[in-house]
């Protein structure tokens, strides 16, 4: 079984911004154990540093256990959700039980959106308004829906798409890690393709940079990923960097089906 890596290039890049003095958000990514994940954090003083850090520390640790490039199975993709879930659960409440036991960090709370590459395959689960999205064949396709009172205004039909920048309640979300004992996060499969890229990024990049200019960096610079993500972030700060802005590309370069060999490791691993 080829390598991960030998299939998918990750690369990510994360900026405070031009107005903003601290920057909030996390990221990491590892291309052998087949994951990415991005946090923007919220909260007074160093608090939403401290909740964004915990979301990316605790799901790395968890994602970076020996993955397989598993489920053949429904059963076992079904186990895979499940461990994904429980994941975040786990990082949901290291957030609020510090948020509660250490008064500088109350209120404190991050948005989170993670994916999972496995078998041809991509598992994305998000909570808040950080977002993926899949460049295929030209054209841009968001896979994450926002926890946001802006979108649920969308979905009502009182909000037009070509308004949302000047909305004033953009940034308000329906939706946090670290706020409540427990989380609901929104995990969805796809397959995925070579010839893919994916990305994810925080609302500093969404809420200055229009999806058809992100297209267009993205389908330009596709066979050059470093490249496409800081083209991203310049855009963003170009556009006033407002906020703090964070990209993630994973461009998926060769086929990485998943072979019986992995069927004991996956039980183990599960286990």
């Amino acid at each position: 079984m080829a390598r991960l890596s030998q299939a998918l290039e990750m690369v990510g890049q994360t900026d405070p911004g031009l107005v903003r003095a601290q920057n909030e958000d996390a990221i990491a990514w590892d291309a052998d154990a087949g994951f990415v994940v991005l946090a923007d954090g919220m909260g007074g003083y160093n608090a939403g540093e401290v909740a964004s850090a915990m979301a990316v520390e605790v799901l790395s640790r968890r994602l970076s256990q020996p993955l397989p490039s598993p489920p053949l199975a429904r059963s076992m993709q079904l186990s895979l959700t499940g461990w994904l879930r429980q994941a975040i659960n786990e990082a949901n409440r290291t957030i609020y039980d510090n948020a509660i036991s250490q008064p500088q960090y109350a209120g404190m709370g991050t948005t989170l959106v993670t994916a999972v590459f496995y078998d041809n395959r991509i598992l994305v689960a998000h909570v808040g308004d950080s977002r993926m999205y899949r460049l295929r064949n030209g054209e841009l396709t968001r896979l994450t829906h926002d926890h946001s009172l802006l979108q649920e205004q969308i979905d009502l039909g009182l909000v037009e798409e070509t308004e949302t920048r000047r909305a004033a309640q953009r940034n308000l979300l329906t939706r946090a890690m670290g706020i409540d004992t427990e989380v609901s996060a929104d995990l969805n499969e796809f397959d995925a393709e070579p010839g893919d890229l994916y990305l994810l990024c925080s609302d500093g990049l969404t809420d200055m940079v229009a999806d058809a200019q992100i297209t267009d960096i993205m389908l330009t610079l596709k066979d050059n990923a470093p490249l496409a993500a800081m083209q991203l972030v310049q855009a963003a700060n170009h556009h006033g960097g407002h906020d703090n802005i964070s990209v993630i590309l994973a461009a998926v370069r060769r086929p990485y089906p998943a072979n019986a060999g992995f069927w004991s490791r996956l039980t183990a691993w599960l286990s």
